[in-house]
């Protein structure tokens, strides 16, 4: 993720030369996809974890998912 927001920088600036641009979104396209690769295996990770004893499962978002006590 640090180096997709480098890479959106660099783009940003608006002083890349057009064929370094195009490198750097072609760079950026991959970084995005594998970002959303992690986030996805992530989410059924979770699902995972979710999951009742009875085999069923409900989706629950994560910020109503209850807090684990740090005790």
């Amino acid at each position: 993720m640090a180096e997709l927001e480098t890479v959106v920088g660099r783009l940003e600036q608006g002083d890349v030369p057009l064929e370094d641009a195009l490198k750097a979104f072609e760079q950026g396209v991959a970084l995005t996809r594998a970002c959303q690769q992690a986030l996805a295996a992530a989410e059924q990770k979770v699902e995972v974890l979710l999951a009742r004893p009875d085999g069923s499962h409900e989706a629950v978002p994560f910020h109503d998912a209850p807090e684990e006590d740090p005790a």
